[in-house]
């Protein structure tokens, strides 16, 4: 099965104090990298959300979001460090006795303003039924990215099948022209040669030089390994495992025997055809790049 890397995925999941949301959304790339956007308190289970989502997805860039609402994220304690307080009075009145400054009642605003006294803290307790929560949502979540890919994936494969199909006319059209272009541009010489020299010219020099030029046009290796390559495109397309790098190789290769083929065999109809078929692979590398 062909697996876009292209996708959009939502999970929900709830309880009677809590609400979770997770959303993924993919794109291509290289290798599988996921990022995590959540609530600070709920860091630790990032690792968690991560291996989920390797389960089902192999190869992407995949942005993961995590909200919660509910009771839960509301839940903070008020600490207050009574000791640091303590500390803050003493140098103060210290400094005023030092300086000979009059003695300052300290307002509440004051106390306020004293960093590190008050402290905010998030309650742990409920933190585990949350995490149960995100790690459900983020399964749901992930299972509707995965189908997503699929759906993607199966209309990727028809373009990619009936373009390769495609390419495979183009080198069939090829392989018929390609004998008859000795044939043609022995044709040519011998025109001009009687244009200039009438009947006299020495007709083996005309068949040695078309010897020597059908040697260099010979494109018969590059039509066989350019079917050789269309058949092993399409196996892989039915293979229905992780694809694209080996789909990536293949439109390099055919390319590569397309330019060949268009450098060797000085015919205006073939070049033609060339021109269709790397078309068609310019479309196709473009479709492959997205592929798992």
């Amino acid at each position: 099965m062909v697996v876009s890397m292209t996708g959009f995925g939502r999970g929900k999941a709830e309880s009677e104090k809590n609400a979770v949301t997770v959303e993924m959304k993919s794109v291509n790339h290289r290798f599988c990298e996921v990022m995590v956007r959540m609530p600070r308190q709920l860091v630790d289970v990032e690792d968690k959300l991560k291996k989920i989502v390797g389960e089902s997805i192999k190869r992407g860039r995949i942005e993961v979001f995590v909200t919660v609402s509910g009771e839960r994220s509301s839940t903070k304690s008020l600490q207050t460090d009574y000791s640091l307080l303590q500390q803050y009075v003493e140098a103060l009145k210290t400094i005023e006795k030092e300086q000979n400054l009059p003695p300052q009642s300290l307002s509440f605003q004051d106390i306020l303003g004293m960093e590190g006294v008050f402290t905010t803290h998030d309650e742990e307790g409920d933190n585990a039924e949350v995490k149960e929560l995100v790690q459900e949502a983020a399964r749901r979540a992930v299972s509707e990215l995965y189908k997503m890919r699929q759906n993607e994936g199966e209309r990727l494969k028809e373009d990619l099948m009936n373009r390769i199909c495609q390419i495979e006319k183009s080198c069939e059209e090829i392989a018929k022209l390609a004998p008859t272009v000795s044939e043609q541009y022995r044709e040519r010489i011998q025109k001009k040669l009687q244009e200039h020299l009438g009947d006299s010219f020495d007709e083996q020099r005309v068949l040695t030089e078309v010897a020597m030029f059908a040697e260099k046009a010979d494109i018969s290796e590059e039509i066989t390994r350019i079917n050789s390559h269309i058949r092993e495109f399409k196996e892989t397309l039915e293979s229905g495992t992780q694809m694209g790098r080996k789909l990536d190789f293949l439109v390099q290769e055919l390319n590569r025997e397309g330019n060949t083929i268009g450098a060797k065999a000085h015919s205006s109809s073939i070049a033609s055809l060339v021109i269709d078929i790397k078309t068609n692979l310019e479309r196709i590398k473009e479709q492959v790049q997205n592929i798992e």
